[in-house]
């Protein structure tokens, strides 16, 4: 499949968490081409189903990828200007001077502005501007603007996708529509691969505002086992070296309480037969993503998480290694090829004894 311009079109494309239409159609023309069934739940989550060839029932396996982007709302119209607030968590220092597209009754281009330093005191202007003291210009006049906006109006920032040097891309809202790039990356990689288990594909919605399509998928699908696949912080200037993961070094493996240990190791055996580097990344509370959800969905959910090296997180110029989603999309495939009825017993929590060979 052809990754760039997948990518390209799901970071332009708009879908504020609780508004995905326009991403969702941008993702369901690429999961239908590669899956068996394809259907939307009730919560908005778009769903592909990949059937293996294991006898029924079939054990399943879930792999999520959040498609909502963090954005904006309308909260006041003063005289002729927008004031807005954010839906999600932006990085409010990156705001001023976006471009953006305020999605009224019909879309409308502005600019985020705040003001000028020569009027504000020395102390503000040290200082990042706060949200409540921006505006937006969408160049109309206090009458016309009442006509086409609304309180409660979306608004997204405009970014174009840019290509930069040795396959690395920068945009808005890879966080998390690159893991849905990986996602039909596995899928497409499956075609070639023998699979005994199910395979759910999903594009999940409202993870920026608290997990709830990754909570109501898993809970519709029950799998077996669950794969959350996100973003980690990529290494840059100001990030720790023991938070970030290296660009273009493969995904990151993350190991804690909120993942299956034994998936881990599973995971990480492919990675490495394969040859397709990974790297650890240490979670020691929840992770802050589906996979928090997954984890603890009905009885509990087996679960392990995938992260893609992510430079300038929530940030309309977030920055990642096309390289990195291929490894990742593969890593995916070639682990569930591995899955047969005997993996589940893998699983258990089950105490060894000393006669099955506990400290041999």
């Amino acid at each position: 499949m052809e990754i760039v311009p997948f990518l390209k079109a799901l970071s332009e494309a708009s879908g504020v968490s609780g508004y995905e239409d326009e991403v969702r159609e941008c993702v369901r023309e690429a999961f239908g081409a590669m899956s068996d069934e394809l259907r939307t739940d009730t919560m908005g989550n778009l769903i592909a189903l990949k059937r293996g060839s294991g006898p029924e029932p079939r054990r399943r396996v879930m792999l999520a990828g959040h498609m909502d982007e963090i954005g904006l709302i309308v909260t006041v119209l003063e005289k002729g200007f927008i004031r807005f607030t954010q839906v999600g968590g932006f990085d409010v220092r990156t705001l001023m001077g976006q471009e953006v597209v305020v999605h009224g009754r019909r879309d409308l281009p502005g600019v985020i502005g705040c003001r000028p330093p020569h009027v504000v005191s020395d102390e503000e202007r040290s200082k990042p501007v706060p949200m409540d003291e921006m505006f937006i210009d969408v160049g109309l006049t206090q009458e016309t603007l009442a006509q086409v906006v609304r309180v409660g109006d979306l608004i997204t920032i405009r970014r174009p996708f840019i290509e930069l040097q040795n396959n690395l891309v920068s945009g808005k809202a890879f966080d998390d529509r690159a893991a849905v790039v990986a996602i039909a990356i596995c899928l497409d990689t499956l075609q070639t691969l023998h699979h005994q288990w199910d395979v759910y594909g999903v594009a999940t919605v409202q993870e920026e505002v608290g997990l709830r399509g990754a909570l109501t998928s898993t809970y519709g699908i029950a799998p077996d086992i669950g794969i959350a696949i996100d973003v980690g912080f990529g290494k840059q200037p100001g990030v720790p070296e023991s938070e970030a993961i290296g660009i273009d070094k493969g995904p990151a493996l993350a190991f804690g309480p909120n993942l299956h240990p034994v998936l881990f190791g599973e995971i990480k055996r492919v990675a490495d037969e394969l040859e397709i580097p990974v790297q650890v990344e240490v979670a020691p509370r929840g992770t802050g993503t589906d996979a928090n959800a997954m984890q603890i969905t009905r009885e509990g959910i087996p679960t392990a998480l995938l992260s893609v090296p992510l430079r300038n997180m929530h940030t309309p110029i977030e920055t990642l290694c096309t390289r990195d989603l291929i490894r990742t999309g593969r890593l995916l495939a070639h682990f569930i090829a591995t899955l047969d009825d005997t993996f589940m017993d893998k699983l258990t929590w089950t105490r060894r004894t000393k006669e099955e060979g506990e400290g041999a």
